[in-house]
């Protein structure tokens, strides 16, 4: 009986301590290797030989891992091409993916995730189809280099263009709604709209009226027809934030929807087709809720296709240097102004939880560098914006001197908002009914 004969891999990597690492667990696992510690050589191997396997490292010299990873698909388009970083960004990620990239691994990384990436990059030889090249358009940032995120990374990279129906769990603050417009943004469906909805926000008999639409005179107060939310989306995306929220009679006019994609507005007969693809999230375990009897199982199922849960900040703890400076330098473009946080500061930052996760930092920082005075944040300055903003850490009792000091910081932060109320509640970390109800006190004082 023949014996299988294992692949020969070109290893490039100009670490000499990663590269030995690799080649020892590929040796050991009885694949033949080849090592490149540099672009040129890597190019010279491809040049003389076919390797069915390459791994690469993304950072080199003058060329990259992306050089190599066009290089040995344009010589062997049925090569499986494996790419190491420590630097990841969904820049590269959806660049490799586009160009057929096998697979991408963030270092540090395990070597026996390592050693199951090539078996199945073994499997797949010969088989997987070059992916086609197609246009990056995304707009905001999904910013970080740890493992988790290079997985949200190939996530977004892969269903991007898949057009089936996406489920991303996360806590609140994760950077869902992000997440789902640059899966948009990264589809074909780009050209068209990505709609927006609340579902947590809306009673089941509302929601119905919003996603579906309504005909004239189909209840009190409806005077024109109505086009639903999912039909003024034809061509796009939905996002249906907090999808959890919803009540189990109108899950299944979704389930409906997610099946046969028709709608039939509200009052009419009549279904219309609807080309819309729809992208769910929730911060709820809705596996959980199946069990309590208070989400459908059938459309569990149909949300699990595509799914992905999106890490807390405490999980990705070394994208947090990362993260402050993204938001640093973004503050810094919006306001005309600088800031760094002190060395005291950093350190606090990365001891503190953040409950509310990237969007709770982002707005700690945000709220800095409207309020902060000086240039470099101290320990306290920064310990304050913390407790301002993080709701289980605020006193309940308000004497005369901070309530005093209280109005005063909110006229701060709607001057630096330009009066919007919105903004200024989440700087503010408040709900904006509790911002009116307090400018409301305010008025009273004064007059």
């Amino acid at each position: 009986m023949p014996t299988h004969t294992k692949p020969t891999i070109l290893v490039v990597e100009d670490d000499p301590a990663v590269s030995q690492t690799v080649i020892a667990l590929l040796e050991a696992e009885g694949y033949p290797v080849q090592a490149a510690q540099s672009s040129a050589e890597a190019l010279e191997h491809l040049a003389r030989n076919q390797y069915p396997i390459i791994i690469s490292d993304i950072y080199l010299d003058e060329r990259s891992g992306l050089d190599i990873l066009r290089r040995a698909r344009a010589l062997n388009p049925g090569a499986a091409v494996i790419l190491m970083t420590a630097r990841g960004s969904l820049d590269t990620v959806l660049e490799a993916t586009r160009a057929g990239a096998f697979d991408y691994i963030a270092k540090p990384f395990s070597l026996a995730r390592l050693a199951q990436m090539v078996k199945s990059a073994e499997l797949s030889i010969d088989q997987s189809p070059a992916r086609q090249d197609g246009e990056d358009t995304a707009t905001e940032r999904l910013v970080g280099n740890s493992p988790a995120m290079i997985e949200a990374f190939k996530f977004i990279s892969r269903v991007a263009a898949a057009d089936s129906t996406v489920f991303l769990q996360g806590e609140t603050g994760t950077g869902k709604e992000l997440v789902a417009r640059l899966i948009h943004e990264s589809s074909p469906r780009r050209d068209h709209r990505l709609v927006v909805v609340d579902c947590g926000a809306l009673p089941g008999a509302l929601l119905e009226t919003e996603l579906f639409g309504a005909l004239r005179g189909a209840y009190t107060g409806a005077d024109r027809d109505r086009m639903g939310l999912l039909e003024s989306a034809d061509g796009g995306s939905v996002f249906l934030d907090e999808i959890g929220e919803i009540d189990l009679s109108f899950q299944l006019r979704l389930l409906r929807f997610l099946q046969e994609r028709e709608v039939r507005p509200v009052g009419s007969t009549a279904s219309r087709k609807v080309d819309a693809r729809v992208i769910a999230a929730s911060n709820r375990d809705l596996r959980r809720l199946v069990a309590e009897k208070k989400f459908r199982e059938d459309l569990w199922y149909r949300l699990q296709v595509s799914s992905f849960r999106l890490p807390p900040l405490r999980e990705r703890a070394q994208d947090l240097e990362l993260l402050i400076e993204h938001f640093l330098e973004v503050s810094g473009r919006r306001f005309g102004r600088g800031l760094r946080l002190s060395d005291e500061a950093m350190r606090r930052a990365a001891s503190y939880a953040w409950p509310g996760n990237v969007r709770q930092l982002q707005n700690v920082l945000e709220r800095l560098a409207i309020l902060h005075p000086g240039t470099v944040v101290s320990d306290d300055a920064f310990a304050e914006a913390i407790f301002a903003l993080d709701p289980s850490e605020k006193p309940d009792a308000e004497d005369g001197s901070l309530a005093a000091a209280e109005d005063d910081h909110i006229r701060k932060v709607l001057a630096a908002t330009h009066g919007n109320k919105t903004r200024a509640a989440e700087l503010l970390g408040i709900e904006r009914k509790t911002l009116y109800r307090k400018l409301e006190r305010m008025r009273n004082v004064s007059s």
